[in-house]
């Protein structure tokens, strides 16, 4: 739970309170109302199919031989699929098409729920401010994680070869 102390809307304190079968953070004013709920954010992630290899993305900050893919929050007013194709020009550059929702998966973790689409994508790689690195790797040699967008990626991975055979 966050460390919020005083209700954002009337500024009296906040209690724990059992709501719907757990405890949450609510305004002891009755006539303000006011409960912490925590809900998931959600976030989206591409598998980015660029010239037959997937595009894989180091965040700044991350260590030096961790990758992942291309994901983002989505922005009000947008819908899933226009915000993973604006994800993918915003952090590589590229223009996408969405081939297919791969899958929806929570992340408790970090409470998201991340909703991974595979994107075919063309033009010139170029690096966006947020990312440190970027690297190809070919679909064989690719390898999911086990957290994250890793469970998209095996399910994407199981996919691709159901098609193939």
């Amino acid at each position: 739970m966050p460390e919020m102390k005083f209700c954002p809307q009337c500024a009296q304190p906040l209690a724990q309170k059992e709501l719907g079968g757990q405890m949450r953070l609510a305004c002891v004013s009755e006539a303000c109302g006011y409960v912490y709920w925590n809900n998931p954010t959600p976030v989206v992630a591409a598998i980015v199919d660029h010239d037959e290899k997937v595009l894989l993305v180091r965040n700044k900050g991350w260590p030096e031989k961790w990758f992942g893919l291309v994901s983002g929050f989505l922005e009000k007013d947008e819908t899933p699929e226009a915000a993973i194709l604006r994800e993918v020009k915003e952090e590589v550059g590229l223009d996408g098409e969405i081939v297919r929702l791969v899958g929806i998966y929570s992340f408790f973790e970090m409470n998201q729920l991340i909703l991974a689409y595979h994107v075919r994508a063309r033009g010139e790689v170029r690096v966006g401010e947020e990312l440190a690195a970027v690297k190809h790797i070919h679909p064989d040699e690719l390898r999911p994680w086990p957290r994250g967008t890793g469970p998209a990626v095996r399910d994407w991975l199981e996919a691709r070869k159901k098609a193939a055979q």
